[in-house]
């Protein structure tokens, strides 16, 4: 293998060679034959050294195409945010080596660096590509101790967050290592992570006890994910062993945990989340990361089952309806207390490493539950986090009150404006995935193409027209040279209760929550037409009578330019709900005993009905049917306008302000949170805006 991997070279060596254009042929020539070539973390299995093969795997580079909005977001996400960040502040710290041991500002190399090899796996973009390899190229040249890139002096290796920042540093080099297949960066990532083995470990320095004492081991641990993903690439069993001593550490004394963080207990006995050691959302979510993948590299049950148990916990407590989690970063049974207003909700950080969890999840078990979640993540607040033109992010995104953009941190950026695109640009990734038969499961529908090649060498290409979400009607064309056989499966979302499927006219039975399978011959023309169900419904919130809307994926609030502040009280109505018709009762009840208001669990159906607004920030806009009493038995019908979550308050100003969760009554006069800006940026005089750096280059778009 040595041997053939030198007479092919690097893929950048390959591509001066043959050109831009030849990225399609090399990549089905010898190129293939790079360890990791085929995709990011998932990848080529066939490749990896792993006991469990994925149920669902990505589908080759390229082979996705996304147009339409999501598509839109998508490219601007591209263009002005991982293209136009400057990499050389990333660099610079990792040059000097002169980083507080209390700055954490050396993971956004690699997040930016994993960023871009996603961007590039789905769309070849030669300046993206060479940005990368000579950023790279400068962190695996910067000074050294015995390979450990680092930020920090030797004297303050491992303190505070070193290891969180060698977490990043390993996932950067491995990304572009699978994207660009240059061993340079795997070698190097090996180095680094070969003198951290050395120095930390069985009978060595504690893994957990030179990190932030509040977070209890919790940000070393993380270092569990590279560390598996380097064995898998290798075959170097120090690494897996490594791996087993970070698990097996979670059970035994710590400095700061005496009876251990014992998180694979925790998630199967189903705790609460605030239950755990760990406190912070987004370090134990990668923590549970790295789980999986030490399950894919091992076999062992228990760590899947435990992954499972803990998403599961994560859904049941601390899931708000926009698919976020966390308050000040941190579990704080979030399902509960949503509804009020937060002071620093829901980190992006946290949105996309949930994102990814479920992906893993998705990858392992083949479960479409976990696409559901995504799905739910990306179009609320994974998008409503992203500033409408890409360029910026949100640290944290409030239910109820304005979006700010992120402070900066250090190098000109921070955590969450770093992660955003990593959660963004996965999307191509899990929005249709192969399995070893054949199949071919469409978790995600979007305008676009999807090829699918076989292992007997066919290709099929499936044209997809839709404008889901903001639409329920999809429709695939089939392509093909010559009639293919392989299992079709399309995922019908949970909340589809009524869903239409035919293929070439006739009716095929659609159950919700679940695969529908299509196992056929294909031919050249074939047609297959979906309806999801797109009824609205009202949502009853899991902490009292607060309530919101939702239509099939897509959260919808109350926004400021479509709906000001007035002197009434508003009642949702929906389904069965009605008024009792006696007077002196101002109680709002239903007359249907199984649809009671104050027991209410599942969702009720409203009558939405589309609308054109001016405002072209604006993806979807719906009349809402409400109602208002000025006495108590005059019930006059008011429709008011709602638009999608991403879409509220994308003014990003003091004066565009939006709300999610509608109490009953719900009280016109004071409804939307104002200054939630101060709860946002630690004692800031004004709210933060973009950095001039980013507005500068955008002048000319």
């Amino acid at each position: 293998m040595k041997n053939r991997l030198r007479r092919c070279g690097t893929l950048h060596g390959m591509q001066r060679q043959f050109g831009p254009g030849g990225r399609s042929r090399i990549r089905s020539g010898c190129a293939a034959l790079v360890f990791g070539m085929a995709g990011l973390a998932a990848g080529a299995q066939s490749n990896r050294v792993v006991a469990v093969r994925d149920r669902l795997q990505p589908l080759a580079a390229g082979a996705v195409t996304i147009g339409g909005y999501l598509g839109n977001k998508m490219d601007l996400c591209i263009n002005n945010r991982i293209v136009l960040q400057p990499a050389a502040p990333f660099l610079r710290i990792f040059k000097t080596k002169n980083l507080d041991p209390g700055g954490y500002w050396g993971e956004f190399i690699g997040k930016w660096a994993t960023a871009a090899a996603l961007a590039c796996r789905y769309q070849s973009n030669p300046a993206l590509t060479g940005k990368a390899n000579t950023a790279m190229q400068e962190l695996i040249h910067a000074p050294a101790e015995n390979g450990y890139i680092s930020t920090y002096n030797a004297s303050d290796a491992f303190k505070v967050w070193d290891i969180w920042i060698q977490k990043y540093v390993l996932l950067g080099l491995i990304a572009q290592y699978d994207e660009a297949g240059d061993l340079q960066y795997l070698r190097a990532a090996q180095r680094s992570a070969d003198y951290l083995l050395s120095k930390t470990g069985p009978g060595k320095m504690s893994l957990e006890e030179y990190g932030p004492p509040f977070h209890k081991g919790g940000v070393n641990f993380s270092i569990l994910e590279p560390i598996v993903l380097l064995y898998q690439r290798t075959g170097d069993k120090r690494y897996l062993k490594y791996a087993e001593y970070i698990v097996a550490s979670w059970s035994k004394p710590g400095k700061y945990a005496p009876k251990g963080v014992r998180l694979i207990e925790n998630a199967e006995a189903g705790l609460p989340l605030v239950q755990y050691e760990v406190h912070h959302a987004y370090a134990l979510m990668s923590n549970f990361e790295g789980l999986c993948e030490l399950y894919r590299a091992t076999g062992n049950k228990r760590y899947l089952d435990a992954c499972i148990k803990f998403a599961e916990a994560v859904e049941k407590y601390e899931l708000m309806i926009t698919g976020t989690v966390c308050n000040h970063e941190m579990w704080y049974n979030g399902a509960l207390a949503q509804t009020g207003v937060l002071e620093q909700p829901n980190e992006t950080c946290a949105t996309v490493t949930w994102m990814k969890l479920c992906y893993q999840l998705l990858r392992l078990t083949g479960n479409p539950r976990w696409a559901d979640a995504m799905e739910r993540s990306l179009y609320n607040g994974l998008l409503g986090a992203m500033m409408p033109r890409g360029e910026w992010w949100a640290y944290h995104s409030q239910l109820n009150g304005q979006r700010m953009p992120s402070r900066v941190q250090g190098c000109d950026i921070s955590c969450c404006v770093s992660s955003g695109p990593r959660g963004l640009l996965i999307t191509p990734e899990w929005m249709a995935m192969k399995m070893p038969n054949d199949a071919l499961a469409v978790n995600l529908y979007s305008a676009g193409k999807i090829t699918h090649q076989l292992k007997n060498g066919a290709s099929v290409q499936l044209t997809e027209a839709t404008t889901y979400p903001a639409g329920g009607n999809i429709r695939f064309t089939v392509q093909t040279q010559r009639p293919v056989t392989f299992p079709l499966q399309l995922r019908i979302p949970d909340w589809s209760k009524k869903t239409k499927l035919t293929v070439n006219g006739k009716p095929v039975t659609a159950a919700p929550g679940g695969y529908v399978t299509l196992h056929r011959v294909w031919e050249q023309g074939d047609r297959i037409e979906l309806e999801l169900d797109m009824r609205g419904r009202i949502v009853h919130a899991p902490s009292g009578t607060d309530q919101a809307v939702v239509r099939g994926p897509v959260v919808l609030a109350m926004d400021s330019r479509l709906v000001p502040e007035q002197d009434t009280a508003i009642w949702l109505i929906g389904g069965a709900r009605k008024f009792e018709p006696f007077p002196g009762n101002p109680k709002y009840r239903s007359l249907d005993p199984a649809h009671d208001f104050d027991s209410q669990k599942e969702d009720v159906y409203i009558d939405l009905r589309p609308v054109d607004v001016p405002d072209k920030n604006i993806w979807m806009a719906f009349e809402v049917p409400f109602t208002d009493r000025p006495i108590f038995h005059i019930h006059r019908e008011k429709r008011i306008l709602m638009c999608d979550y991403a879409s509220a308050g994308n003014q990003w100003s003091e004066t565009n302000l939006y709300r999610v969760w509608l109490p009953q009554p719900m009280y016109m006069g004071n409804m939307y949170a104002r200054n939630t800006w101060k709860l946002l940026g630690y004692g800031m005089k004004a709210p933060m805006k973009v950095p001039a750096y980013i507005t500068e280059a955008l002048k000319d778009k």
